[in-house]
């Protein structure tokens, strides 16, 4: 039968915002939608480890941050700042995910530097 869907579907209303970081912790989680939310919701915790693809563009991410970090400042350096006030707010905000996701990140994964009496995450977990 057509438009019949083996499993329910879960779904939920959020804020543009919190859409926002959730996008970003995905993006960063290096995993599938469906993936992330099912292992956040199932184990209220996503370890993330690290593969060189994703270190990779997490570098390029901060790149692309840095780019507009300058271009701004060079901008309130001239006498005349075309920026409106919703665009450097956006801005802010998306700096502000992407630092939040890479610390949340590396705070998930900090068990692979600490000495050897810190034991890692569950395996359930990650």
């Amino acid at each position: 039968m057509s438009g019949v869907h083996k499993y329910p579907t879960i779904s939920f209303r959020i804020s543009p915002r919190e859409r926002e970081e959730i996008e970003v912790k995905i993006l960063v989680s290096g995993m599938s939608k469906k993936d992330y939310f099912v292992r956040s919701c199932i184990y209220n915790r996503v370890c993330v480890v690290g593969r060189k693809e994703l270190i990779y563009q997490l570098v390029e991410e901060v790149k692309i941050m840095q780019t507009n970090i300058r271009e701004v400042t060079e901008q309130f350096e001239q006498t005349e700042v075309p920026l409106s006030s919703e665009y450097l707010q956006d801005m802010r905000n998306e700096c502000l995910d992407m630092l939040k996701a890479i610390l949340w990140m590396l705070d998930g994964a900090k068990y692979l530097w600490q000495d050897g009496n810190e034991k890692s995450p569950d395996s359930g977990n990650c």
